[in-house]
């Protein structure tokens, strides 16, 4: 039996007999299970295993300075020219020959003090007759007011007699009024810059006579610009430069409502004290006006940055450093940096990778020198 088959033959029947053998424990399910269960499980071990090795995301790290909150007073700059308080050319009150011109040019004076003297002889005794005039009315009605209290004259006499008192009174103070006009007085204190007239001239009503000038206090007239006129008030504190060098403090008298046609621009006057009447008329002068000063913070140019809507702000953090953007208004630009308002009181300002974060995200920080001025 066994030389009926060959070698090759009894390998196949030992293989055939082997396979059938192991098909019948039924190990080809369980390796098909292990097989999956370590394609199930190996995932999980290497999530697990990444976790595990995988670091932490690190917060962003940023630098950031506190702000230092001042008293800002902006500076707005502009041209102007010195000019007299008051300004006035007298003239002539009335015809004649000028009798008296006790001024010269460059003279004080004080107000009313008589610049001009016209002669008026006609005048004068015109005055001294309606002043007899009254005097005799006022003795006519003291007896006409006795003989009416003892019934010696009638009420319609007495009537008249006052009447003719007010005409002598009214006459009086015409002929007063027409001396008067005779002299010419200063309606103000100041300096006389110009004399138009001679001693002995004739002149006639409204000769120009003399100019006085009141350089106490001297105004500085100057014109701001329609987008820096709202922060000018009257009152507010002012620097002034004069051509020649010459520092003065004075303050805003006036700022008109009305801008100018031609510029567009609104004239301002400033005030400053001159005692000495040193500084004159028609100076070239540099102003400098003090806003109202505001809470405000100097930051460097280089931490300005813009919202996603392009409004001007800032990136701050907060106690529990969230950042976030800050809106700020620019109030003044300075050598030491911008000047801005709205900052907010319990942040920091951030001014190293403000243009990285987003708001919301919490960062690292950690505190930075304040940068250069200027920068």
């Amino acid at each position: 039996m066994a030389s009926r088959f060959k070698g090759h033959q009894v390998v196949a029947i030992v293989v055939l007999l082997a396979a059938t053998a192991w098909v019948g424990t039924g190990k080809f399910a369980s390796v098909g299970s292990e097989e999956a269960h370590a394609a199930v499980s190996a995932p999980d071990l290497n999530e697990a295993e990444a976790s595990e090795a995988a670091p932490e995301t690190v917060p962003r790290t940023v630098a950031a300075i506190a702000p230092v909150f001042i008293d800002h007073a902006r500076e707005i700059r502009i041209s102007g020219v010195t000019g007299a308080d008051k300004d006035a050319v007298l003239a002539a009150r009335a015809s004649g020959v000028i009798s008296a011109l006790p001024v010269a040019e460059g003279d004080s004076v004080n107000a009313d003090d008589i610049i001009m003297t016209v002669e008026g002889a006609d005048v004068e005794a015109a005055v001294m007759t309606a002043k007899a005039t009254l005097a005799q009315r006022d003795q006519e009605l003291v007896v006409a007011e006795k003989l009416f209290k003892s019934g010696n004259t009638a009420e319609l006499q007495l009537i008249k007699v006052r009447a003719d008192k007010a005409a002598a009174e009214a006459a009086l103070s015409q002929a007063e009024a027409t001396a008067d006009r005779l002299n010419l007085r200063a309606p103000f204190g100041g300096i006389v810059d110009k004399v138009e007239a001679e001693l002995g001239e004739w002149v006639q009503t409204g000769t120009p006579i003399a100019t006085i000038l009141s350089l106490d206090p001297i105004v500085v007239r100057a014109e701001v610009g329609e987008l820096d006129v709202g922060y000018v008030a009257v009152g507010d504190r002012a620097s002034v430069r004069l051509v020649n060098g010459t520092r003065l403090d004075g303050a805003v008298r006036h700022v008109a409502r009305d801008a100018s046609v031609e510029t567009r621009t609104y004239p301002v006057e400033v005030t400053v004290a001159n005692p000495e009447g040193t500084v004159r008329s028609g100076m070239t002068a540099e102003v400098s006006l003090y806003t109202r000063p505001e809470r405000a913070v100097t930051v460097p140019r280089s931490v300005i940055t813009l919202s996603d809507e392009g409004e001007l702000g800032l990136r701050v953090v907060g106690p529990d450093d969230v950042a976030h953007f800050a809106s700020v208004e620019l109030i003044d630009d300075t050598a030491d940096g911008l000047v801005l308002t709205g900052v907010p009181e319990d942040v920091r300002i951030i001014v190293a990778g403000q243009d990285l974060v987003r708001d919301g995200e919490t960062v690292s920080v950690k505190d930075a020198a304040a940068p250069p001025a200027g920068e």
